[in-house]
């Protein structure tokens, strides 16, 4: 039986089922009437409008801005209802705003009601959505490089370094092979097999730092020894993760060795330059009091003419506003002030936009009956990557077999930064459609089955 998370007791799912439906079907009504009326296209709603309520509030309802906060509302609602209801089953909020997400999109909503899809996300609307969607992405990818702080690792960085990079070379291994037998059917038309397999292979090595961070804390063992050894090996595992990420997009970018080598470089000095010089000089800095503002509206900057120059070079924007969060993080009161300023902003109102455009990439054809046996043999592949690569080196280090275990149950946490992943590859033509749609799946499943693996091997071992 699940227990309510907040008050102990049993869940009883018939009563939050109905809640949710309730909060979600509002929006979702608004947006049947509003294809009730508006037919086929969304500039005949205001004269149909007027001829049924004579006025032309519809009109202004179809206007870019009313759509725009017509959208962000439904979006909003129905994420946060969906993070509330999983919520109470003692799951992190986060699984239920990405389940949302694609909720909304071509895959179920557009299925089940295509005219309010068609109403509410018009393919001409997206463009705004996406850019806000983008922005909450640099904001919280800030954030989550200011979270590293790897600093704090000293005396387990030897055990984190080895744990956690045999996390990611086990299931990257794994990947790749996957990838042999995917490229055939998958491989997108002119992407070669190099960097096919490649991104496979980091797709199935990430750790969801932040939203491990959740689940630590939900769980009450934050402090706990095996809380800490999971947050340095996160940590260090992410850190070493983006990095190969970035050197994989910069090569698949560049057309011949020559451009290749250049954007390598340029990565490579990228990075040496954030943690050599600008991420020292931040450790020095002391922030004055009332001039928290000032310091604040300078690492934004820094962030966003970081996300400039890795885009620039060929890596993403994303890279950048890492790197600059990395920098940051050298520095307890900054890191401070991004978790309280901007970590709430980008969280609460733009990722469950990145989550929903998440979900309006894919197509309602995207997967098949026959994609099902494809979900279980990637989930499979994915979790037995992570659980054995860290098992294996946990336990050549003298940690206890159960205590490894957790550690890779843990360490099997992809979440957000998988989604992030999955949507840059995406967006870098490195996916296809149904590949893409395979692998969002997968980083929900691994990530909601954190905590019943956790339940079932402290049952088990106990």
């Amino acid at each position: 039986m699940f227990m309510d998370v907040q008050t102990g007791g049993p869940v009883r799912p018939t009563k939050w089922a109905w809640r949710y439906l309730v909060w979600a079907g509002v929006p979702l009504l608004v947006g049947l009437l509003l294809a009730r009326y508006a037919g086929p296209g969304l500039p005949t709603v205001a004269s149909k409008a007027e001829d049924v309520v004579g006025s032309d509030w519809a009109h202004h309802l179809a206007s870019p801005l009313g759509l725009f906060l017509l959208q962000l509302l439904v979006l909003l609602l129905v994420a946060k209802g969906a993070g509330a209801l999983l919520k109470r089953f003692g799951q992190p909020a986060v699984i239920g705003e990405m389940a949302a997400g694609l909720m909304m999109g071509p895959l179920l909503l557009g299925s089940l009601l295509p005219q309010v899809h068609g109403a509410l996300f018009p393919a001409a609307s997206l463009g705004p959505l996406g850019m806000l969607s983008q922005l909450g992405v640099l904001m919280f990818l800030l954030v989550a490089g200011a979270e590293l702080d790897l600093g704090a690792l000293r005396g387990r960085r030897r055990f984190a370094f080895t744990v956690s990079h045999a996390g990611i070379a086990v299931p990257f291994v794994l990947g790749v092979v996957l990838a042999i037998w995917l490229y055939p059917q998958h491989g997108p038309q002119g992407v070669g097999f190099t960097a096919f397999a490649l991104f496979v292979g980091i797709s199935m090595s990430i750790t969801a730092f932040p939203v491990l961070l959740r689940i630590l804390a939900d769980r009450g063992i934050t402090h706990t020894p095996l809380g800490q050894t999971a947050i340095a090996c996160a940590a260090l595992g992410d850190a070493t993760a983006w990095c190969l990420l970035a050197l994989i997009v910069a090569a698949a970018q560049a057309t011949g060795w020559l451009p290749a080598s250049l954007n390598l470089l340029c990565v490579v000095a990228f990075i040496a330059l954030m943690l050599g010089l600008v991420k020292p000089w931040f450790a020095r800095q002391t922030i004055a009091p009332g001039r928290e503002g000032r310091w604040l509206l300078g690492i934004l900057l820094l962030s966003l003419a970081s996300a400039l120059v890795t885009e620039v070079l060929g890596i993403h924007a994303l890279f950048g506003a890492f790197a600059a969060g990395v920098a940051v993080s050298s520095n307890a009161q900054l890191r401070h002030l991004l978790v309280a300023r901007v970590e709430p902003f980008a969280v609460t109102l733009l990722l469950p936009l990145f989550f929903a455009m998440t979900g309006l990439r894919m197509r309602a054809d995207a997967l098949q009956t026959s994609d099902i046996a494809l979900c279980v043999v990637v989930i499979a592949v994915a979790t037995v990557g992570k659980l054995l690569g860290t098992w294996s080196a946990a336990r050549s280090t003298g940690m206890a077999s159960r205590e490894a275990w957790r550690l890779g149950a843990l360490m099997n946490t992809r979440g957000l930064m998988e989604l992030i992943v999955l949507n840059l590859g995406y967006e870098l033509g490195l996916l296809g459609d149904r590949l893409f749609a395979v692998l969002v799946i997968m980083a929900l499943v691994t990530t909601a089955m954190t905590g019943p693996l956790l339940n079932l091997i402290e049952r088990r071992k106990a």
